[in-house]
């Protein structure tokens, strides 16, 4: 009787499951936002100030709740090999209409308005780039400069205003933790499961893979970038109503003066993704986002010069890329 030989990778599965968690960019990336804190913390510390400070923790969840939900709807969009350079003026549309809309009518009619918004222009994004065949870059920033001559077209300032029942999103906290971190969670939760745990995420990373191959095993490519696109104004939908619940009213610099298209993309990359697409996820990002809000929160702190602080955060995310760069090569 002839015995039976088990191939190595049935007899030993367990070490090469070990070694994928390991070289998993969003594991590194957390682990670098801890040495972030602590090196925040020395920095801060030395230079007589109080890095955990009750007040400081605050403003730290709170910026990342922002950067956070837009970056996690980038991430979804990167996934796929596309890009959406429109949410910065989206996030301003949407602050405006969510509070031209609850000062004339309810919470709720101003939520679902601005949920209305995105889902047309995540829309529009998706056929243009899919039906039109225009490269994502250009497909976006037009529809980035249309919301742009809109928005200068009909505001000269801040307009409407926000219910103080709806400001409770923007301002309340359970101790140190705003509740606006919640929403965050949510929002991440919930695209971790649909990237992660269903056909359409999977569809997501093969689109991003390589597009051609996944058309080829039946992958319907074009309703997949259209429902990134879709999932991602979505995202900066709910961005834009938590910056409305604190400014308490719209504003047409909501999204351009924090520049959450840059910003956005620079955490998604921080944390791993690969910006053509198929590699990365939304774990990751959530890393990205807090070395980015960690980061600010120093500089601050230490009121560094804009300019150097700019420095900075190009120095850390061209090392991040670099590095992950490297690792790609040497698992090829």
């Amino acid at each position: 009787m002839t015995p039976t030989v088990l191939a190595p990778s049935v007899l030993k599965p367990e070490p090469s499951r070990r070694r994928t968690k390991l070289t998993d960019p969003a594991v590194g990336v957390w682990l670098a936002a801890a040495v972030v804190i602590v090196l925040g913390w020395l920095i801060v510390t030395l230079d007589g100030g109080s890095f955990f400070a009750r007040a400081n923790l605050t403003t730290i969840l709170s910026n990342c709740v922002a950067l956070g939900l837009v970056a996690v709807g980038q991430s979804a969009v990167i996934l796929t090999g596309s890009l959406d350079l429109s949410v910065a003026y989206l996030i301003s549309l949407g602050t405006l209409v969510a509070a031209e809309t609850m000062q004339d009518g309810s919470v709720v009619t101003g939520i679902l308005a601005v949920l209305a918004l995105s889902i047309a222009v995540g829309l529009a994004n998706g056929l243009i780039v899919t039906g039109l065949k225009v490269n994502a870059f250009i497909a976006t920033l037009g529809t980035a400069f249309i919301l742009r001559g809109w928005i200068e077209d009909n505001y000269t300032g801040p307009a409407g205003q926000v219910p103080s029942s709806f400001r409770h999103l923007g301002y309340d906290r359970i101790g140190p933790i705003p509740v606006s971190i919640f929403l965050l969670a949510a929002v991440a939760a919930a695209a971790w499961f649909l990237t992660r745990r269903t056909r359409l995420g999977h569809h997501m990373y093969a689109t991003g893979g390589d597009e051609h191959a996944a058309r080829l095993s039946g992958v319907r490519t074009r309703r997949t970038v259209i429902i990134a696109h879709i999932i991602c104004s979505l995202c900066v939908g709910a961005a834009a109503l938590f910056l409305a619940s604190r400014l308490g009213a719209g504003a047409p610099w909501a999204g351009t003066e924090a520049r959450y298209d840059l910003e956005s993309i620079a955490a998604v990359v921080l944390g791993g993704t690969a910006l053509a697409g198929g590699r990365g996820g939304v774990a990751g990002t959530l890393g990205g986002v807090l070395i980015l809000a960690v980061l600010d929160s120093v500089f601050n702190q230490l009121s560094v010069d804009p300019f150097f602080k700019n420095v900075v955060r190009g120095v850390v995310i061209v090392a991040a890329v670099a590095l992950y760069a490297r690792r790609g090569r040497r698992s090829a």
